[in-house]
């Protein structure tokens, strides 16, 4: 090696001696990982297993998907109890969320009209 470094702008740099390293063969690879004592991180046999599996995630409802040509997102923040009398009501009518929400909007404006005669 030489004790002067490479300048930026100089001559180019002749890199004519290196090529790239052949790729390592998978038994390559598995000597080196076990010589250095590499430990899987693949799931472990059930008999081997000290702790039990995870707890399955809360129950998800069903995805909704109705094409009616609304187009606009609201996302509020609600109580638990809210949102679920909102699902179960517009599960019992039958009504999609968007439309269940429309009409909560018509019937509250509705409400507010008779209040104010």
């Amino acid at each position: 090696m030489s004790d002067k470094r490479a300048g930026l702008f100089e001559e180019e740099l002749d890199v004519s001696g290196f090529a790239p390293r052949p790729p390592a063969r998978p038994e390559q690879v598995k000597a080196v990982a076990e010589e250095a004592g590499f430990r899987s991180r693949g799931p472990a046999p059930r008999s081997a297993r000290t702790e039990p599996l995870p707890a399955a995630p809360a129950e998800r409802r069903e995805q909704r998907r109705y094409r009616t040509g609304r187009n606009q997102q609201l996302n509020l923040k609600v109580r638990a109890e809210d949102a679920a009398a909102f699902y179960a009501i517009a599960d019992a009518q039958g009504w999609v969320l968007g439309d269940a929400f429309a009409r909560a909007i018509a019937a509250l404006t509705r409400e507010l009209q008779t209040r104010k005669r």
